[in-house]
């Protein structure tokens, strides 16, 4: 039997992705190696966000070609889709498969190897000249769906399942509407049927995923929303608690507040991309908000939502980005009560409007901006966090017991490290001792909630 291994960089979708290939590799009759150096055919799915993303890529290529010279190298996802030919010419990669064309991954994988050994290119069709199969990302219609776990000791408890793919935005900034295509959204009834099976095998919590998750549903016949669907999963299915990922702020409508805000069944966190304070940059970055229309957003979701989760991406470093700009980004997310941020310097990709852009910040000054706010996000969330002691929170235990403690995350975000050894995958009332790093510390009140 072939034996294969994915490794996957990047977001949660392309995370997504890579547990559908999987799960079509499986079905194909492949076999699961546990590392890159045991395997046979190797699948790289990469991410192309930002230059480091491309360059972990290849340095991956690299060592995996070093260590396992007779593998076959398939390279898929956001940076197959947007330099595929860069990426063939690097030394061990047989075959070079775009975003437009992963859906079909597995049948171009599953003959690379047969029972008198790998097959020639050209003998299944392809091309061994080019080695790339690359098409036109607008036209495609695909949506690649299965549950991914997140590692280490997130592992067995939280599935990822991504139900909505692609952007019709056109940021400035970003690469991913040219290589992830149209927004488009998984069915209904196919997201209703992935969330059943993951409950049937004992998942408690789900963490809904997509490129622009608020979208889903507006390319849907007949039309929905994103609220929509959040109801037909708390009325048509059984999973204890959803957890929203990442939602643009014009999609955090006051009905998906109230929804959010009223269900014991949806965690309090609220992910809302910023990318931006001052209203000068937002227009160039294209983002399609004022600065105090995102405010209003913030401070809705805080007044329905006291204990939630806020957190958000903020890009500094954009193209012209000046010091009154930069100091307008801190002075609004000063004043808004986020928990935590994500901070990133910005990269330019080949291809978009800012790469053009006159007016490129210097590096040092860019790290330096990066570096203010991570300092003010940890002051906020050390601030929550203090917040919570002497008081009772929800969390779902996880996997890791280090002889001490069990790992935990908060229904609103916080990581918790609970006395003693608990079982992993239950819900549990904790009370908060103390802060330690990172980290709450408490003692569990109740062993077993069931969340209704």
């Amino acid at each position: 039997m072939a034996t294969y291994h994915v490794e996957n960089f990047g977001c949660r979708a392309t995370q997504a992705d890579g547990a559908a290939i999987e799960r079509q590799l499986l079905a194909r009759g492949l076999e699961r190696a546990s590392a890159s150096v045991e395997a046979e055919v190797v699948v790289l799915n990469t991410c192309t966000v930002t230059a480091s993303a491309d360059q972990d890529a290849r340095a991956a290529i690299r060592r995996i070609h070093r260590q396992n010279p007779a593998a076959r190298i398939l390279v898929t996802g956001c940076y197959a889709q947007r330099a595929p030919e860069e990426l063939s010419a690097l030394p061990g990669v047989s075959l070079v498969v775009g975003n437009s064309h992963k859906h079909q991954l597995a049948s171009y994988a599953a003959p690379l190897r047969s029972d008198t050994g790998f097959v020639a290119l050209d003998q299944i069709g392809l091309n061994p000249a080019s080695s790339v199969i690359v098409g036109d990302i607008f036209a495609h219609t695909e949506l690649m769906a299965a549950p991914v776990f997140d590692a280490g000791s997130f592992e067995r408890t939280r599935p990822n399942l991504k139900v909505q793919d692609g952007c019709n935005n056109r940021c400035s900034f970003c690469i991913i509407p040219s290589v992830r295509g149209r927004s488009r959204s998984l069915k209904l009834d196919e997201v209703l049927r992935e969330v059943d099976g993951l409950v049937a095998n004992g998942y408690r919590e789900i963490v809904l995923s997509g490129i622009n998750l608020g979208r889903w549903g507006r390319d849907l016949t007949p039309r929905m929303n994103f609220a929509a669907m959040l109801r037909a999963i708390l009325e048509r299915t059984a999973i204890e608690k959803l957890r929203i990922s990442s939602v643009e702020p014009m999609d955090w409508t006051n009905e998906v507040i109230e929804l959010v805000a009223s269900s014991p069944r949806i965690a309090k966190h609220a992910h809302v991309p910023l990318q931006s304070g001052s209203d000068r940059i937002l227009r160039k970055m294209h983002r399609k908000y004022r600065p105090w229309h995102y405010a209003d957003r913030i401070e809705r979701i805080r007044r329905a939502m006291p204990d939630a989760a806020i957190g958000a991406d903020v890009m500094v470093g954009f193209p012209g980005e000046t010091d009154d700009d930069f100091e307008q980004t801190r002075a609004l997310i000063e004043r808004l009560p986020f928990t935590y941020l994500h901070v990133f310097t910005y990269s330019s990709r080949p291809g978009t409007p800012s790469a053009e852009m006159p007016e490129q910040v210097p590096v040092q000054v860019a790290r330096e901006r990066n570096r203010v706010l991570r300092e003010l996000a940890a002051q906020k969330k050390r601030e929550f966090m203090q917040s919570f002691v002497g008081r009772e929170v929800e969390a779902i235990t996880l996997t890791h017991y280090d002889g001490e403690y069990t790992e935990a995350l908060t229904d609103n975000y916080l990581k918790l490290k609970l006395r003693g050894e608990h079982q992993a995958n239950q819900w549990v009332r904790a009370v908060i001792e103390a802060v330690y790093s990172d980290a709450l510390v408490g003692s569990v009140v109740i062993a077993e909630l069931a969340i209704r």
